[in-house]
């Protein structure tokens, strides 16, 4: 497999387990992402500083709420991320998340879509 998609897929798992799962949003933005970031989410402001206010007030009203990776696809300098997002409290979500990166591997743009698991469902397949 191709080096650069290899580092890049590295890069975005890394940096999702850092600032979902270990509640470091800071650290997972000077660590990985680049120059700029996109964000494409309407529940989340464009920019650092706003991604890391708003996945610091996550952590603090969803403790111990966690990611799990089911699949992570990489193409040129995009990498996708197919998840299920457990929320304690609340619901648990799949979720699509698609990220580009840089030429230098760093994280600069995001968007996601996410679908509520449903208690039942109408057929026997998972969502994963």
């Amino acid at each position: 497999m191709n080096d650069r998609l290899e580092r890049n897929k590295k890069t975005v798992t890394s940096f999702y387990e850092l600032m979902f799962n270990d509640c470091k949003p800071a650290e997972a933005v000077a660590r990985y992402a680049g120059d700029v970031y996109i964000q494409h989410n309407p529940e989340v402001g464009d920019g650092k500083q706003a991604f890391i206010d708003y996945f610091e007030r996550m952590a603090r009203e969803y403790p111990g709420k966690r990611v799990h990776f089911k699949r992570v696809i990489a193409e040129a300098d995009h990498v996708v991320l197919h998840c299920h997002q457990e929320w304690p409290g609340d619901k648990d979500y799949a979720g699509i998340d698609i990220f580009r990166l840089d030429d230098q591997g760093r994280i600069v743009e995001h968007w996601d879509v996410l679908q509520v698991v449903p208690g039942k469902s109408a057929n026997d397949n998972t969502m994963f």
